[in-house]
């Protein structure tokens, strides 16, 4: 995600967060293949490598950020360059909690989200759940249409 895609302050990076995030998405989902952060001293994001991705992609990951002002970032990419993002965080764009609808993440344009919940576990299970579906049922349609998951 872009720093120009924010407006107003995200917040630094909350580690503990990003721990419960990738112990939950271990627990969740048996196509996770590695976890990671982008750096040891001081992570700013936590990714979480997939065996499979949507459709026809081979790979996937989750670029996931928490920061200790409860923003936040799910940034799904796959190897056939597909791409969407459920995202919490100030912008001058859209509702703060939206949704960057796939191949669009990168752009600046945005949906309100289908997750209204804001606890960590809740939002991860939300997020999970949503990419879990739209996995099962080879359809990114329906990424963004849930009523209030998980």
């Amino acid at each position: 995600m872009s720093e120009d895609d924010r407006a107003g302050e995200f917040g630094p990076i909350y580690l503990p967060v990003l721990q419960r995030i990738r112990n939950l998405w271990l627990e969740l989902e048996p196509l996770v293949e590695e976890t990671s952060c982008d750096n040891v001293v001081a992570p700013t994001e936590l990714q979480i490598s997939l065996t499979d991705g949507l459709g026809d992609a081979d790979t996937a990951r989750f670029d996931i950020q928490w920061s200790e002002l409860r923003m936040y970032s799910f940034y799904y990419i796959d190897s056939e360059g597909r791409n969407w993002r459920f995202d919490r965080h100030p912008n001058t764009h859209s509702p703060e909690i939206h949704f960057h609808p796939p191949s669009d993440a990168a752009a600046v344009a945005a949906e309100p989200s289908c997750i209204d919940v804001t606890e960590v576990s809740l939002v991860t299970r939300a997020v999970h759940a949503m990419w879990r579906a739209a996995y099962e049922n080879n359809d990114v349609e329906h990424l963004n249409s849930a009523s209030n998951p998980p």
